[in-house]
């Protein structure tokens, strides 16, 4: 059995995480997703929605097996913990995929790093991201 790990913060869900989850899927038999605690997103905006609701929403979708939160303090405790044959990395997360080799490397856990495909446009209007969703809402409730 192959069992991935998919990894993101997942506030507000939109079509682009169900694409990402699905590829993730279809990487292996067995999708874990780590969704990242609020404490530990520092690249963007931090999520508007709530870890645990997060967490759970991620959880009910059909592709995902099992849906764990992240550690507060070290990214690598639920990837230890899990021990995937593959890591699914959006293919716009802003994870280098060679330290990434790295780091898993230096913590003795051997498994693919790949990148799932991007979701292509269908429609002008598509919101495929948190902040795009976000900024509809403010412009449209303003």
């Amino acid at each position: 059995m192959t069992r991935v790990v998919a990894q993101g913060t997942f506030d507000i869900l939109h079509p682009g995480h169900v694409h990402y989850l699905r590829d993730a899927k279809a990487m292996g038999d067995e999708l874990h997703v780590i969704v990242a605690r609020s404490v530990n997103v520092t690249h963007k905006e931090p999520p508007v929605v709530p870890d645990e609701q997060r967490r759970e929403m991620v959880a009910a979708l059909k592709p995902v097996d099992e849906a764990h939160l992240g550690h507060s303090e070290d990214i690598f405790v639920p990837i230890e913990r899990i021990r995937p044959d593959v890591i699914a990395l959006g293919y716009d997360q802003h994870h280098d995929d060679e330290k990434l080799r790295a780091a898993l490397a230096d913590r003795g856990i051997d498994c693919e790093v790949r990148r799932a495909s991007p979701l292509e446009r269908d429609a002008d209007d598509r919101l495929l991201s948190t902040g795009q969703i976000i900024d509809r809402i403010l412009a449209e409730r303003d």
